[in-house]
């Protein structure tokens, strides 16, 4: 069995769980999310605590997701907290944000995400950001460089362009394993996504974009010549201002919401 004890909670390795400990990293992102007393806010996997105390401090209701029944129970006996959480039961891949938060009642979201389901978790709240105004989560470093990546760029991805067509992506800060227990094998990072008033980039159909996108980056090694040919002509490509040269990582968010109304012409 490969969990651990922490702070008398058996770390779950089936839940990702890695508890944030220092106190000076703490601090740093609860400055970063500053919450304010009547925000509406929700922190996804409290685990131990250790962002929810401090933000609790500051807000008159902190709602939580904790799949974790064990940790939710805890949260529930803390003394302070008791008084402040509205704790939801579930797996945050399956709840419906749009329960609790609508676009004039937007919730504010925060987390230090499982790394396991983190990608599958931001593209889950992607799908309903028209009720949430910003999110600040804990990630992999790794995860934050290719959230933010531009083209050209080797961590530029399927990844980078759809957050980047929901959110405006900024990077906060980096957190060594050291933070946490158990320690991580990676190194961490804290990043700030605000979802767009207004889209950079508008397209037809959503599931168009992502299609272009997983044909596009599943052959990134290849020219679009070649990777996008069972979706374009390269007559099409070219009309549309794309260069039959170009692989995948040299095509812009606006390059690729052009070609997702082209599939839909």
């Amino acid at each position: 069995m490969n969990d651990k004890v922490t702070f008398g909670h058996v770390a779950r390795k089936r839940f990702g769980q890695n508890f944030l400990q220092d106190s000076r990293v703490i601090a740093n992102i609860v400055n970063a999310i500053n919450p304010k007393k009547d925000d509406f806010i929700l922190e996804i996997g409290p685990g131990l605590g250790a962002l929810t105390e401090p933000v609790a401090e500051k807000v008159d209701l902190l709602n939580c997701i904790e799949l974790d029944r064990d940790l939710a129970d805890r949260l529930r006996h803390t003394p302070f907290l008791s008084e402040k959480l509205n704790i939801i039961e579930t797996d945050a891949l399956k709840f419906d944000f749009r329960s609790i938060a609508t676009k004039e009642h937007p919730v504010r979201v925060f987390g230090n995400l499982p790394y396991n389901i983190s990608t599958p978790l931001l593209i889950h709240l992607f799908s309903q950001c028209e009720v949430i105004s910003d999110m600040h989560f804990m990630l992999q470093k790794e995860v934050v460089e290719r959230l933010a990546a531009a083209p050209n760029s080797k961590d530029y991805g399927r990844l980078s362009v759809i957050t980047q067509f929901y959110c405006k992506v900024i990077p906060i800060m980096e957190v060594k394993p050291s933070a946490f227990r158990p320690a991580p094998k990676v190194v961490s990072a804290v990043a700030r996504l605000v979802p767009h008033k207004e889209r950079p980039f508008n397209v037809r159909s959503i599931p168009a974009l992502e299609k272009v996108l997983a044909v596009a980056f599943n052959q990134r090694r290849k020219t679009v010549h070649n990777s996008l040919s069972s979706l374009f002509t390269d007559e099409k490509l070219e009309n549309a201002g794309i260069s039959l040269t170009a692989r995948a990582e040299n095509l812009s968010l606006k390059d690729y919401c052009t070609l997702a109304d082209l599939l839909e012409d």
